[in-house]
């Protein structure tokens, strides 16, 4: 059987190679016989042979982390002087944040971005009920709200207890207050170009791939994950910056065809180990959405960093990478709120 090229990796390998009288001169060919394929590759003829090699790809350093903490600092600081010079004509951006029920982890998001809006210069409108509020009077809140030119963003805190229909109250939200960009007409915005609300999450995603200095013009982008909160709008972010876009899911087949393709790849769909090394193409850019818990507790994301880092040449930490981004694009969106009007 013939050899393997120092620094090829075969992906079928199981026939001799063929003589040298096989071969096209596209290549190189080692004076034993052996295959040294060019990275043009030969191209053995008459018969195909099952050997093809790739080029192995060894990066001189790991991927370079892209800091979420740092770069949501710097953009809190840029949020903070809007909101001062809005406030300094008389028009402080207002969020008004309502949470319905005792969910724990609800009462944590809730507490920190009612922070966040101190810390900035938002002025925040907190409404708490306990779990048997009606949906009647939520929506009547909402509407009160809504009539309330001092609040330019309401955010209510999911999820919500059974008896009230999430999807009611999201509607109920005027489109021009609605900052988390969940709403069916925010998403129709988003869809034909039209200036609305980005969901924070994934307009997030897109401030951290801006911040690497890597135009996405003619890149191949792709999205592992495709909710409404994250995968599709991030792929009509992507799509907006002209990026070429493929969105993967569950039935995709063959996931890491596609991703090794990708010089971008956002993986969002909260299984650990998602995306693996051998699925990431060198040097792409790897955005990790994902929030889980491995064997030992430990807060991870849907890639494997450790390994992919050796490969990619940017990728977001967990924690640390889109979470800080998440509730800084809710601040972001609230000023520009304010600045419409």
């Amino acid at each position: 059987m013939g050899t393997v090229p120092k620094g090829d990796r075969p992906l079928i390998f199981n026939q001799p190679l063929p003589p040298k009288s096989a071969y096209l001169d596209i290549g190189q060919r080692s004076g034993d016989g052996t295959a040294a394929l060019a990275p043009t590759g030969t191209v053995p003829l008459p018969r195909i042979y099952n050997a093809v090699f790739l080029p192995t790809f060894t990066p001189t350093m790991p991927a370079q982390l892209i800091d979420g903490v740092q770069l949501s600092k710097k953009l809190r600081g840029e949020i903070a002087e809007r909101a001062a010079a809005l406030t300094a004509k008389g028009k402080q951006p207002g969020l008004a944040v309502i949470l319905v029920g005792e969910d724990p982890a609800s009462q944590v998001y809730v507490r920190n971005k009612i922070k966040a809006c101190g810390d900035v210069g938002i002025r925040s409108v907190f409404d708490r009920y306990d779990a048997g509020l009606s949906e009647a009077a939520l929506l009547d809140r909402i509407a009160a709200l809504n009539a309330d030119p001092s609040i330019h963003g309401i955010l209510v805190q999911m999820p919500l207890p059974k008896h009230i229909n999430p999807h009611k109250v999201i509607e109920a939200i005027s489109t021009t207050k609605d900052v988390d960009g969940y709403s069916v007409l925010s998403a129709g915005e988003l869809m034909t170009g039209l200036t609305g609300f980005r969901p924070c999450t994934p307009y997030g995603c897109m401030k951290l791939i801006e911040s690497t200095g890597i135009d996405l013009r003619g890149k191949h982008a792709v999205v592992i994950g495709r909710s409404n909160t994250v995968g599709k709008p991030m792929g009509l972010l992507l799509l907006q910056a002209n990026a070429t876009v493929t969105i993967c899911h569950s039935a995709t087949p063959d996931l890491a065809y596609h991703t090794r393709q990708a010089d971008v790849v956002v993986a969002a769909v909260g299984r650990r180990n998602t995306l693996t090394a051998d699925m990431v193409k060198p040097g792409a850019i790897v955005i990790d959405v994902g929030m889980n818990r491995d064997d030992n507790g430990k807060l991870c994301g849907d890639v494997d960093t450790a390994n992919v880092r050796e490969v990619a040449s940017f990728i977001t930490p967990v924690p640390g990478g889109v979470g800080p981004m998440t509730i800084t694009m809710l601040l972001m969106n609230t000023v520009e709120a304010a600045e419409r009007i």
